[in-house]
């Protein structure tokens, strides 16, 4: 036995389908109360001449002319007095057809490229925008709705998941990059441009601290490692000659910016800059340790660890409408609504991207959002959907009866009055 899936219908609204099937049938009730008066009036005239003939004449062509209207209506919604007379019943029988026309007219004339272009320039979109966000009532919902959406976001995402991410968008490009001759590029501008004096600076004046706060020690090391056949003075004098000396050269290279050894370490660190972009052994060693630090699990710990501190504290920022990071990102969004409203320069560039957005969503997708009609359209049943369509225009078609009895009166009455006049 095999079941059939059932037509989806068409989605009601009740309280506007009332008021929609209340006017249909106030319009239907003037559309065949003329065709009725019609008729009286043709049937109480019937034989009588006279100005009594212009009123038969107008009468008897304004029934013919609502009844022909009444009958062009109803056939397309349904077969008029249930007689199946070829091309009636347009709409339920030929549903389909009228769902793909649709379709290309709502492809042809809505969502073309160059139409869409010159909607969305129209629009103003950037003027618009940067107006509304420009007001800080209106930044701070955008803030909070992202700030949800990110908290949720990032409550949802679990530790597997995140993991992941991490291993797919960091540790993976991080060993698939040659690290090498960007270090020695790196290394290089920082001593060509003298960045790294500062940091010798640093190391000089931390080591001639600790050489004079640790004298003693200094002194015993110097002392340990001189030959044990040597006298007690002479040790003392040497391990005193030697830290005095070294001494000395710490704070000569502190103090002295263009020192010898200064310029000796510039050449060096510039010589290894240069193998770290075009010595094959030096870059091979660095590679190495580059990948052997990537891949170390007390990195991937580390990123772990760094990773659950950041949700937190991403959490907590997101759901605390007073915290800094709310309060800058509600800034930041005053500040490009700004920018968006007062810089024209700004605002062309935005409305030219919200423009090519547009057209490569409609470039790309516009035949599958088009479709939908046309799949929605099949997937209705035919006398649902007919009765549906009618209830939303059949007010306005019940104008085409009135109409018709109307103008065929008048049309009734020329010819009758040109038939007297001519005979």
């Amino acid at each position: 036995m095999t079941t059939t899936t059932p037509a989806p219908r068409i989605r009601d609204t009740e309280a506007a389908d009332a008021a929609r099937r209340a006017g249909l049938r106030r319009m239907k009730l003037i559309a065949v109360g003329l065709l009725i008066a019609a008729a009286v009036v043709y049937l109480l005239t019937i034989d009588r001449g006279g100005w009594v003939g212009f009123v038969n004449s107008a009468a008897e062509a304004a029934m013919i002319g609502a009844l022909a209207d009444w009958f062009a209506v109803t056939a397309l919604f349904r077969h008029p007095l249930g007689i199946r007379i070829p091309h009636t019943a347009i709409i339920p029988t030929r549903k389909n057809q009228l769902g793909r026309s649709l379709q290309e007219f709502v492809t042809d004339n809505f969502l073309a490229e160059d139409v869409v272009r010159e909607r969305v320039g129209r629009a103003q979109v950037g003027a618009r925008i940067g107006g509304w966000l420009s007001q800080r009532d209106n930044a701070e919902r955008v803030g909070a709705e992202l700030a949800r959406v990110t908290a949720h976001g990032l409550r949802r995402l679990s530790d597997e998941d995140a993991a992941l991410i991490m291993e797919h968008a960091v540790l993976r490009p991080l060993a698939a990059r040659p690290w090498s001759p960007s270090a020695g590029r790196l290394l290089q501008q920082l001593v060509t441009e003298g960045s790294h004096h500062r940091l010798v600076d640093l190391i000089a004046s931390q080591l001639h601290h600790w050489l004079r706060t640790n004298s003693a020690r200094v002194l015993d090391m110097v002392a340990n490692r001189t030959p044990g056949w040597m006298p007690k003075w002479a040790d003392e004098r040497i391990s005193a000659r030697v830290y005095a000396e070294v001494v000395r050269f710490v704070e000569e290279v502190r103090r002295t910016p263009d020192h010898a050894f200064r310029r000796s370490l510039d050449d060096v660190l510039l010589q290894f800059a240069r193998d770290l972009q075009q010595d094959p052994g030096t870059m091979h060693r660095v590679e190495r340790m580059a990948q052997r630090v990537i891949a170390h699990p007390d990195l991937r710990a580390a990123l772990d660890d760094v990773w659950a501190h950041l949700r937190t504290v991403l959490i907590d920022a997101a759901d605390d409408p007073g915290s800094e990071l709310r309060q800058r990102g509600i800034q930041a969004l005053v500040e490009a609504g700004e920018r968006l409203r007062d810089d024209p320069e700004v605002r062309a560039r935005f409305d030219t991207r919200a423009q090519d957005i547009s057209a490569f969503a409609v470039r790309s997708y516009g035949d599958e959002l088009t479709a939908v009609i046309t799949e929605t359209v099949e997937r209705w049943d035919g006398e649902d959907a007919a009765r549906r369509i009618e209830l939303h225009v059949g007010r306005d078609l019940q104008f085409i009866r009135i109409n018709g009895t109307v103008v065929g009166g008048l049309a009734g009455l020329v010819i009758h009055t040109i038939t007297v006049l001519v005979t």
